[in-house]
């Protein structure tokens, strides 16, 4: 994996760590946390995703929808664990 793969992952992690933040807690977690959330999310996307047979395609904007889709995922289960 070269530098511009890992680039596009952190960047793109972040992005995603943020906008599902925003859906799910109303406002981001500062940088790092939202990369970690944006990347673990991209994982979540891309295990259940396909099993459910959602897809938006290829692409930077697919890998965000992706990312944050499974970030807000990971964020509303954290949330239920939390109230538990």
């Amino acid at each position: 994996m070269g530098l511009e793969s890992i680039i596009v992952i952190l960047i793109v992690g972040a992005l995603a760590g943020w906008l599902a933040g925003l859906i799910v807690a109303g406002r981001g977690f500062g940088l790092l946390t939202n990369i970690v959330v944006g990347v673990l999310g991209a994982f979540i996307a891309a295990v259940i995703l396909p099993v459910i047979g959602l897809s938006a395609g290829g692409g930077l904007g697919a890998s965000i929808l992706h990312a944050t889709l499974g970030a807000v995922i990971l964020l509303a289960v954290i949330q239920l664990v939390k109230r538990v």
